[in-house]
């Protein structure tokens, strides 16, 4: 499985996983804020995708690397690659790029409570990488709980 840097090219890779995931994130795809955010991150070296064989994308990932508290800001897996080890290539892709400890890794997840905690997979997925639970955060944009999981790094 292929994880590289993100390119300017990639965006409507993105935009068609975000599409994927706005029921539970809110709207992205038409968000000018979106677009934005991840040209920024691509102009900064702090994007990664895995991409597919045809025109969209497998997976992709916005990261912070401001030490020693690191940040998963964005990670969404297609829905025909759930389960397959993108989402686990590109956080070790991450962690290998940009991660030195001490620190720890946070991600704002889920809230045990959403529908997209358990339809997603996103909580067991953050707990097999070491991730644990910590305090609530905000809700999301649609109202749902979301809860802060962090990985202590040596």
């Amino acid at each position: 499985m292929t994880v590289r840097p993100a390119r300017a090219h990639d965006l409507p890779g993105f935009l068609g996983l975000a599409a994927q995931v706005e029921q539970w994130f809110g709207p992205m795809v038409e968000e000018p804020g979106f677009h934005d955010a991840v040209r920024e991150h691509i102009a900064a070296d702090m994007a990664l995708v895995t991409p597919s064989s045809g025109p969209d994308l497998l997976g992709g990932l916005l990261f912070g690397a401001e030490a020693p508290t690191y940040h998963v800001h964005w990670l969404v897996v297609s829905r025909r690659a759930r389960g397959t080890g993108v989402g686990r290539a590109l956080m070790e892709e991450a962690v290998r790029r940009w991660v030195r400890g001490p620190g720890e890794i946070e991600v704002v997840t889920f809230g045990a409570d959403h529908l997209g905690a358990v339809v997603s997979g996103a909580r067991v997925f953050y707990e097999r990488l070491g991730f644990t639970p910590a305090e609530p955060a905000a809700p999301g944009p649609e109202g749902g709980s979301r809860q802060v999981y962090r990985r202590a790094v040596a």
